[in-house]
C-alpha cells in the first residue's frame, strides 16, 4: 500500500486536466464579474441618456412656463420612456428645479439605479455573503441661458445739448456713442448663443414731454380712435358745432357729423383724428377774370363813395394743414403707472365695455386764443388780435367771447387757413410738444437688420422739449411686455427671461406753468394736457391723480408739478419692480450741490432694481443699486458697467 502512494504521487499523467478543473473557478469568476460589469456599464449608459433627454425636454418645458408639479412629472415620463431595456421599477428619479423664476438657474436631474447581476449572488454566496444588488447615482445638470430684453429709455429734453461735463460733446451725442456701444457689446456676446431664438433684443423709446408711438399705429386697437376715453374731447366742446344743417350730435359716447351741410361727410365721427383731417390750407388762390368789384368804405352826407377798395373773387383749392406725428396723452392713473392693456373701445371689446381710459389717446394741442390771418380784402380791417398765448395757431372763432370759448369753440377748425397766412413760430401748431421721433419696439440685435436698426434710431434722436420721465418708463416698460400696445416681449410667465428697463435724464422732471394764460390753462398743453382742466369732471387735474397730501391740487406752480411727476415716478418704479422688471437708472450731468438734481438722483436711484451679483461698496451686506450717477466724461466707461451687468444676467457656456 506504501509502494501504491508513493507511485501515485510521481504519476504526472492528467496534470492539465486537474489544473484546469482548479483553474476554472476563478476563470469563472472573473468571466462572471466582466459579464455582470458589461451590464451594469449598459444599463448605467442607458440611465445616463435617458437622464439628459428628460433634463433637456423638461427645460424646454420650464421656459414655457410649467408649474413646478407639471415639470417633475413630465420630467418622470420623459425619463421613464427613454430607458429601453432598464426597467423603471429599478429606478428613481429626483428633480431640482432652478431656484429663481426671474431667470437662468441650473435645472438639477439625479437618477437612482437597482442593478440586478447575474452572477455576483452565487460568488457572494460561495464566500459567505448575502448580496444580490447593486446601487448607483448619475445626475445630470443643464444651465437655462437667460434672454435679454432690454428697454432704453432715454432723455431727449432741450438740455441734452448741452455740453456733457468733462467733454466736448453734447450730452445728446455721448449718449449715442454709449448707447449704440451698449448695443454693440451684447449683441457680440449675443451671437455666441446658438441655440436660442431672439437671445437679445432691445427696444428704444426716446422721451422729452411726450413719447411718440409711432403714426404707423394710428389705427391700432388699443389707440382711441373713436373718441370713448374722458381724456380724448377734455379741450374740445362739440357742441359749438350747431348750425341746423351741420352740427355734431352725441351717440353713444361718440360724437358725429349730422346735417345735410355736411355732405358726403355727414355720420362721420368727429375726433381729434377726424380734426388733422379736417383741417385745412389755401394752396393755390387763382383771381377769377373779371371779378373785380368796387366796395365803398366811406360815404359822404349825399350817399355817394368817398373812399372804397377792390374785390375779387378766387378759385380756391385746398391741401391738409396738419397730420397727427404720433404722440400720446398719459392715461389717467392708476393707468399711467402700470402696464394694464387697453380695453374699451369698437376696435378693441366693443362700445362701452371695457374701460376706455385705458385707451391711449393722440396728442392734439388745441388752438390756443389769438388771430392771425385778416377775414376781409378790407384795407382797414383791423390788424389780428393775439393775446400772448403759448401755442396759438388758427383764427378763433367770432362768435366766441371769452378766452376760455375762443380755444373749446370747434368751429374755428372748420374756416381753412389762408395761403398768405403768416408762418407758424417753430413748434407751434396741433403737435405741439410732440419732438421725439418714435419708439423703436423690441429687435433681435443677433440679426443684422435688427442691429442696425437700432442704432439707425438712436442717430436720429434729437434734443427738444420738457422732461417726463415717468411718461417714458412707462413707455419702456410697455415695449418688453407681453401684451399691447407693444406685444414683441416673451411671456411674463418664461423663465429664464430678463426684462430690463434702463433710464437715463439729465434733469429733473418739468411741466410748465404760464406766464400769459388768456385762456385758464395753469399749463403748457404736453402729455398730461392741461393742468387747469379737471379729469372727468372732477376738479383735479390728471397729473395730480393718485398722489399724495404732499401735492397741493389747487397749485398751479411749476415746482408742485415736478414734485407730482416724482410721485407718478415713484408708484410706477414701484410697479414695474413688483412685475420683475429689472430697473437701471443713470443720472447724467446732475450735481449733488443743486437741490432739485439732489432729488431727481434721489429717486433715480430709490426707483432702480438691486445687482444680484454686486455689493454695495459702502456696505458689503447690501446688494449695489442698480444706479450710476454719470458725467460727460464718463458715461462711456457706466455705460460699459451696465453691459458687464447685463452679461451677468445671461449665461452662455
Amino acid at each position: 500500500m506504501r509502494e501504491f502512494w508513493r507511485e501515485f504521487c510521481r504519476d504526472r499523467r492528467g496534470n492539465y486536466a486537474l489544473m484546469t478543473v482548479l483553474a476554472m473557478v476563478p476563470l469563472m469568476g472573473g468571466l462572471a464579474m466582466a459579464v455582470d460589469y458589461t451590464g451594469l456599464t449598459s444599463e448605467k449608459q442607458l440611465v445616463v441618456n435617458a437622464l439628459d433627454a428628460a433634463n433637456f425636454a423638461t427645460a424646454r418645458r420650464l421656459v414655457e412656463g410649467a408649474t413646478d408639479d407639471q415639470l417633475k412629472a413630465y420630467a418622470l415620463d420623459f425619463f421613464n420612456a427613454n430607458l429601453d431595456n432598464v426597467d423603471p421599477t429599478n429606478t428613481t428619479l429626483n428633480v431640482t428645479l432652478p431656484a429663481t423664476t426671474t431667470g437662468g438657474g441650473i435645472l438639477k436631474l439625479c437618477a437612482d439605479l437597482v442593478y440586478h447581476p447575474y452572477f455576483l449572488p452565487a460568488a457572494a454566496a460561495l464566500i459567505g455573503r448575502s448580496s444580490s444588488a447593486l446601487n448607483y447615482s448619475v445626475c445630470s445638470e443643464v444651465r437655462l441661458k437667460n434672454t435679454l430684453e432690454v428697454a432704453m429709455v432715454l432723455d431727449n429734453s432741450g438740455s441734452m445739448s448741452n455740453t456733457g461735463t468733462g467733454s466736448g460733446q453734447k450730452r445728446i451725442d455721448l449718449l449715442k456713442q454709449a448707447a449704440k456701444q451698449l448695443v454693440d457689446t451684447l449683441a457680440t456676446q449675443a451671437a455666441m448663443i446658438k441655440q436660442i431664438d431672439k437671445p437679445v433684443q432691445f427696444s428704444l423709446v426716446p422721451f422729452a414731454a411726450s413719447v411718440n408711438v409711432g403714426t404707423s399705429n394710428d389705427n391700432a386697437p388699443w389707440i382711441d380712435i373713436y373718441g370713448l376715453s374722458p381724456v380724448h374731447n377734455e379741450n374740445f366742446d362739440w357742441s359749438t358745432l350747431n348750425a341746423a344743417d351741420k352740427y355734431a350730435q352725441k351717440i353713444n359716447g361718440i360724437w358725429y357729423k349730422k346735417g345735410t351741410g355736411w355732405g358726403d361727410e355727414e355720420g362721420q365721427m368727429l375726433t381729434r383724428f377726424s380734426l388733422y383731417r379736417d383741417m385745412k390750407v389755401v394752396t393755390s388762390h387763382e383771381q377769377i377774370v373779371g371779378s373785380k368789384r368796387v366796395v365803398c368804405d366811406e360815404y359822404r352826407s349825399d350817399n355817394t363813395c368817398k373812399r372804397s377798395h377792390d374785390e375779387y373773387d378766387y378759385t380756391d383749392t385746398y391741401g391738409p394743414f396738419a397730420s397727427w406725428q404720433g404722440c400720446v396723452e398719459v392715461r389717467p392713473y392708476p393707468y399711467n403707472v402700470n402696464d394694464a392693456p387697453a380695453s374699451g373701445g369698437p376696435n378693441n371689446t366693443g362700445t362701452s365695455v371695457g374701460d376706455p381710459a385705458t385707451m391711449f389717446v393722440p396728442m392734439f394741442a388745441p388752438d390756443e386764443p389769438g388771430n392771425h390771418w385778416y377775414l376781409t380784402q378790407d384795407p382797414d380791417e383791423p390788424k389780428p388780435v393775439t393775446y400772448g398765448a403759448a401755442n396759438s395757431w388758427w383764427n378763433d372763432d367770432p362768435t366766441s367771447a371769452t378766452g376760455k370759448t375762443r380755444q373749446s369753440n370747434m368751429a374755428k377748425y372748420f374756416q381753412p387757413r389762408p395761403i398768405n397766412a403768416p408762418v407758424l413760430g417753430k413748434g407751434a401748431g396741433p403737435n405741439y410738444s410732440c419732438t421725439t421721433t418714435p419708439i423703436t419696439p423690441l429687435t433681435d440685435v443677433t440679426n443684422t437688420d435688427g442691429l442696425a436698426a437700432i442704432k439707425a434710431a438712436i442717430d436720429l434722436m434729437t434734443p427738444n422739449g420738457n422732461t417726463n420721465v415717468p411718461e417714458g418708463m412707462a413707455w419702456g416698460w410697455r415695449t418688453v411686455s407681453s401684451s399691447e400696445p407693444f406685444t414683441e416681449g416673451r411671456p411674463e410667465t418664461e423663465r429664464g427671461n430678463d426684462k430690463v428697463v434702463i433710464v437715463l435724464t439729465d434733469g429733473e422732471n418739468t411741466y410748465s406753468a404760464l406766464s400769459s394764460d388768456p385762456a385758464g390753462n395753469k399749463s403748457t398743453y404736453a402729455a398730461y394736457g392741461y393742468t387747469g382742466l379737471g379729469y372727468n369732471g372732477t376738479s383735479v387735474t390728471r397729473l395730480f391723480g393718485g398722489t399724495s397730501s404732499d401735492i397741493g391740487q389747487f397749485n398751479y406752480s411749476s415746482s408742485n408739478y415736478t414734485a407730482a411727476l416724482n410721485e407718478q415716478m415713484k408708484t410706477l418704479c414701484s410697479n414695474a419692480k413688483a412685475a420683475n422688471i429689472m430697473v437701471m437708472t443713470v443720472a447724467l450731468d446732475m450735481s449733488t450741490a443743486d437741490a432739485g438734481d439732489q432729488k431727481a438722483m434721489d429717486a433715480l436711484k430709490t426707483c432702480s432694481s438691486d445687482s444680484r451679483f454686486r455689493k454695495d461698496p459702502t456696505d458689503p451686506s447690501k446688494p449695489a443699486k442698480l444706479f450710476w450717477n454719470a458725467t460727460g466724461a464718463t458715461l462711456s466707461d457706466n455705460f460699459k458697467e451696465i453691459a458687464n451687468e447685463l452679461s451677468n444676467l445671461r449665461v452662455v457656456s
